[in-house]
């Protein structure tokens, strides 16, 4: 590992280039480049994750961390590692201080492994909007977390009108075994779905993509029951025929019921947030059925025909926390810069 305290992006390029070559490391062998926005009590996790995530996608990690943005004076700390605690995966952990936190992508953009797609996460507080972020622009895929914010609610509804094809959600990730066991019990269906009830948090947001997803397979609007803080733990879908199909959650595993049969138990389980990463990473196309989720999920139309691009657009946080010089400011044109 190579620490530089105080540095600047060209040596950061530099000492990355030497430990590779220290390391043996080939550029052509990384499949994309991972950029994580995190805020430091984050960093140890997202460590841990792309370290899960870059045994099947190796990698090139690029962890930004914005902090004290509000400082006058700028500083740029960075850890660089080839291989070693992370596995098949190349880490750059940069610590931008004060206002060149606001330009983090002076110094990502030149780190960018050449020829792979550029997948932007953001685990913490998603952005109120991705064109923001240069570093979320730039990417070809862009990963929120709705869960983490302070109103999931909300922060779902952002999403859908803030979204571009190629933006996924992990809220929606985790709905992965629900939606596989769901399916499963549609094989030996008599006659389509006539209704639907989800026993979960109402403000849990993979419990509302979930209600989206059906909603926008079967054509029905579930209804809801409380679960009263305990997340999403029962669906359970009524057939025209009346015959009824179940899946209730309970330590792990899914009790899966359907009028006539016995019931069928079988695992449910939460993966880690390294394989809920690498789960994503493994698709650099449009999310389809996330997006059809999303707008029922939100009321939000057309989600599939906004375009795949953005512009970036300046935002500078540090002007809503000082609005006594927010006016002293010229105002710029059309506040925004290109990409």
């Amino acid at each position: 590992m190579i620490a530089l305290w105080d540095t600047t992006g060209t040596e950061v390029v530099k000492a990355l280039a030497a430990e590779r070559r220290s390391a043996g490391g080939v550029t052509s062998g990384l499949a994309l480049t991972l950029v994580a926005v995190v805020d430091e009590r984050h960093v140890r996790d997202t460590e841990q994750a792309a370290m899960i995530a870059a045994q099947q996608h190796p990698c090139r990690l690029l962890i930004v961390v914005r902090r004290n943005i509000l400082d006058q004076e700028s500083r740029l700390d960075a850890e660089i590692m080839v291989g070693g605690r992370l596995g098949p995966c190349e880490a750059v952990i940069m610590r931008m201080h004060g206002r060149l936190a606001l330009h983090a992508e002076s110094v990502a953009l030149p780190l960018l492994a050449p020829d792979v797609p550029v997948v932007t996460w953001w685990h913490g507080e998603p952005p109120e909007r991705i064109a923001y972020d240069p570093l979320g622009v730039v990417a070809d895929r862009r990963i929120t977390d709705t869960a983490q914010a302070t109103s999931p609610e909300a922060a779902l509804k952002l999403r859908a009108e803030d979204y571009a094809p190629g933006d996924t959600d992990l809220a929606w990730t985790r709905l992965t075994p629900w939606r596989a066991t769901l399916a499963g019990a549609f094989d030996n269906a008599d006659s389509p779905a006539a209704a639907a009830t989800i026993n979960a948090d109402p403000r849990e947001p993979s419990a509302q993509l979930l209600a989206g997803w059906l909603s926008a397979r079967l054509n029905i609007k579930p209804k809801w029951v409380d679960s009263k803080g305990a997340g999403l733990t029962k669906v359970e879908l009524t057939l025209r025929s009346g015959t009824k199909l179940g899946v209730k959650a309970h330590d792990g595993t899914a009790t899966l019921s359907r009028t006539g049969f016995p019931d069928r138990t079988m695992p449910l389980l939460q993966q880690p947030l390294g394989e809920e990463l690498a789960e994503e990473l493994r698709r650099l196309d449009p999310d389809e059925p996330y997006a059809a989720a999303l707008s029922a999920a939100t009321g939000v139309a057309g989600l599939h025909d906004k375009p795949t691009t953005r512009v970036h657009i300046w935002h500078d946080p540090a002007v809503a926390e000082r609005p006594q010089e927010a006016a002293k400011q010229p105002a710029t044109a059309g506040g925004k810069a290109k990409k």
